[in-house]
């Protein structure tokens, strides 16, 4: 009986050993890619699109092909951080940018995200936990009404505080959105979860991964239009176009790789 139990006990040893190891060696990959996103501005300067070029090898034809796809339609692309929250904080960089040419727009995008505190708050969500996340977008809008030179935009997009409250806000809006038009968005959500259950956890949370769904969201709760071109390895040498919402014309223009969302410039 000694024996026996000894063998079970060396087998449960063991058994955390390798959960200790696995673990260490998680956490060990964790910190190696914080390491390599925080070397990454939030917001780059904008770059020519051939440095896309240069991130994969000569004989990736797939990519290469698509490359040279984007090509005949753009000639920038401005990269954000791959931290998980890159499509929120692309589509706010690029509108504000658009904003800075369009006085109209910028009035009509102004008015609308000062109601949409009052929306959210109707909603039940506690104005005093969404106030600081909503003056930081509105300051930021101010800031485009100063007319500010393009470097002047960058300086708050890449200090993470100020970066990271527009990216709270507008996960906000998103999920306020989806809960507000739950009954068509119910059909789309998977796991048995409710449309409310999804948006607390895929949705507001700092570093969740955003797909058509979050796209859709925010892109009719600013009444913003946002161009997506997806790039992965599909068969076929050209990017695959999206624009939301379907058939409008688009102000945000993004180029989408696997988990990952840049900014592009015709």
């Amino acid at each position: 009986m000694a024996d026996e139990e000894l063998q079970e006990t060396r087998r449960e040893t063991d058994g955390v050993t390798c959960l200790g190891y696995d673990e260490a060696i998680m956490a060990q990959q964790d910190r190696i890619q914080q390491e390599i996103a925080s070397s990454i501005p939030l917001v780059s300067e904008r770059q020519p699109l051939s440095v896309l070029e240069q991130e994969y090898t000569l004989d990736d034809t797939v990519y290469q092909q698509k490359i040279q796809d984007l090509h005949r339609k753009y000639s920038y692309i401005r990269k954000t951080r791959p931290d998980g929250n890159c499509f929120y904080r692309a589509f706010g960089f690029s509108h504000l940018e658009s904003l800075l040419d369009d006085a109209k727009e910028l009035q009509r995008f102004k008015a609308t995200v000062a109601d949409s505190k009052r929306e959210l708050v109707g909603q039940g969500f506690t104005e005093f936990t969404i106030e600081d996340f909503h003056n930081t977008l509105m300051d930021l809008i101010e800031q485009c009404e100063k007319q500010p030179c393009l470097a002047e935009l960058l300086v708050p997009f890449n200090d993470q505080s100020i970066s990271d409250y527009l990216v709270v806000y507008l996960r906000l809006l998103a999920s306020g959105y989806l809960q507000r038009e739950h009954a068509f968005f119910q059909h789309f959500i998977e796991g048995g979860r409710s449309v409310k259950e999804f948006c607390q956890q895929e949705v507001e949370p700092m570093s969740k991964e955003s797909d058509h769904i979050h796209i859709i969201a925010l892109a009719q709760a600013l009444n913003v239009s946002v161009l997506v071109e997806y790039m992965d390895r599909g068969e076929g040498g050209t990017v695959t176009r999206h624009v939301f919402p379907e058939g409008s014309e688009p102000r945000v223009f993004l180029l989408y790789r696997p988990g990952h969302y840049d900014i592009l410039y015709k």
